[in-house]
């Protein structure tokens, strides 16, 4: 029996990519972007001359990306419940969205219940996938083409690029030295250390708040133990410096959860441009280089949601009791 061969259409498809971005790249020669640490301003005047006592208020780029993230959850929510709704009034299969949320929710359930056990799997979970699921989403919704090229042009403090009318108020930037740089639109937030910190704290006060539950006030003979102090001085003073070290530990958590997140994604952003800036025409392997962006946003969220989640199932375990009973 003769089988039909196939056409590599795919190939084809790749191949008059590479094209079109060799010919696009040689019209519109691509411009090394500007890169920075802090947010960039949209505007240079505050929007609050004082917000709650603690200075001036900019518009950066990393505000109206915060907001359509935020929007977009929302109607990614509230499009998988009314799928969910719907299935359960027809054959109770869900179907779309719905079964796609079900999906990763179920798993995500699954992994909690595996690490925290059955008791405590309802009161971790809800955090492990809220911040799981929005770091994931912040991550991957840099990755859209023009997020983080179209915006308003600055007046450089230094070296800038000049620029050349399309049509009415739009300019393209040239890679001919000029007087101006370019303040995207949209900067993903994961590459903002205040959003960031702000997760990390949110992430370290709640496994304080579910050690508290789940022990009650013994939670805290984890930081200072002192039930030998008397008995048995020497190991007693050593159960105390330990004490002291997991509560050092504890709140070094917010730094190591911050500029993990932080730097690896800023790092992809620095890869990115400067292998477009250095390879110009040849567009493949800046493709290549967001596929590997793709992959690290994807583990940065899994590792900061699975660390959250493993260190609130620690804080449920009486350490102090079963370290006692052990001497």
């Amino acid at each position: 029996m003769e089988t039909q061969k196939r056409t590599p259409w795919r190939r084809w498809i790749v191949l008059v990519l590479m094209i079109a971005g060799f010919i696009l790249g040689g019209i519109f020669i691509p411009v090394q972007p500007e890169i920075v640490v802090a947010a960039e301003k949209l505007i240079e005047e505050p929007i609050a001359e004082n917000f709650l006592g603690l200075g001036p208020l900019y518009l950066v780029n990393t505000l109206p990306t915060l907001a359509v993230t935020l929007v977009l959850l929302i109607v990614i929510a509230f499009a998988a419940n009314r799928s969910l709704k719907k299935s359960q009034q027809t054959d109770l299969v869900p179907r779309g969205i719905g079964n796609v949320m079900e999906a990763i929710l179920e798993m995500l359930y699954n992994l909690t219940e595996g690490s925290a056990g059955t008791k405590y799997a309802k009161m971790i979970f809800p955090w492990f996938a809220t911040i799981m699921i929005y770091v994931l989403f912040a991550n991957l919704l840099k990755l859209i083409p023009g997020f983080e090229s179209i915006g308003v042009l600055h007046h450089a403090h230094g070296e800038g690029h000049a620029k050349e009318l399309l049509f009415g108020n739009w300019y393209l930037f040239t890679h001919e030295k000029g007087e101006y740089i370019l303040a995207p639109f949209f900067r993903g937030i994961s590459v903002d250390l205040n959003f960031t910190v702000s997760l990390a704290i949110i992430s370290v006060v709640m496994i304080q708040i579910v050690g508290f539950r789940a022990q009650g006030i013994g939670y805290l003979s984890k930081f200072f133990n002192t039930r030998r102090m008397f008995k048995v001085p020497f190991f007693g003073a050593m159960d105390f410096l330990v004490g002291l070290l997991e509560l050092i530990s504890e709140i070094s958590k917010i730094l190591s959860f911050a500029f993990r997140l932080f730097g690896n994604m800023f790092a992809g952003i620095v890869l990115v441009a400067i292998v477009a800036g250095l390879l110009g025409k040849i567009s493949i392997l800046p493709a290549m280089v967001m596929m590997f962006e793709l992959f690290v946003g994807v583990i940065q969220a899994f590792v900061f949601g699975m660390l959250t989640m493993v260190f609130m199932a620690q804080a449920t375990q009486g350490h102090g009791d079963e370290h006692a009973e052990g001497h």
